[in-house]
């Protein structure tokens, strides 16, 4: 395969992983439990989609933080909604889920998901929602409770 074969395969697949326009807002997500999740769903709350796997460190670290955050706020104001990134089988992420108490909705991610939210450069990786549906924050990095209860309070 020559260099610009390389080099348009590279391209393509960088098309591929960005998101595309008008689709963030309208995204359509079925989890581990058969549940679909389209954001107008939500309107009226904050959404959090937060890209994770289960061999990520930071990943394992903010579960607690969302898992709290879900419930404090899921019933309110603001919903979470977790997205298993290269993590194995729906089963094994259903278990480890189980095991570690995520008590908000998870899908199991690929590249047309991740295009209809966004770019996804490092785990954790999560974009929030407003409550018009139109994404307005974007965290390469952890996020805790504390720091989303004070971004949508603002």
């Amino acid at each position: 395969m020559g260099v610009s074969e390389n080099l348009l395969r590279g391209l393509l697949l960088l098309l591929l992983t960005l998101p595309l326009p008008g689709h963030a807002a309208g995204f359509l997500l079925e989890d581990i439990q058969g549940k679909t999740h389209r954001l107008a769903d939500y309107r009226g709350k904050w959404v959090l989609v937060n890209f994770w796997a289960t061999w990520c460190t930071p990943c394992l670290s903010e579960i607690p933080e969302l898992t709290s955050l879900h419930d404090a706020h899921k019933d309110k104001d603001l919903f979470v909604i977790g997205i298993a990134i290269e993590s194995g089988s729906s089963r094994k992420v259903s278990d480890f889920a189980q095991a570690h108490g995520i008590s908000y909705p998870v899908v199991m991610g690929n590249r047309k998901i991740t295009a209809q939210i966004g770019k996804l450069d490092v785990l954790p990786t999560s974009y929030l929602y407003n409550p018009k549906g139109e994404q307005v924050s974007y965290q390469a990095g952890e996020v805790t409770r504390a720091s989303m209860e004070t971004y949508i309070a603002k």
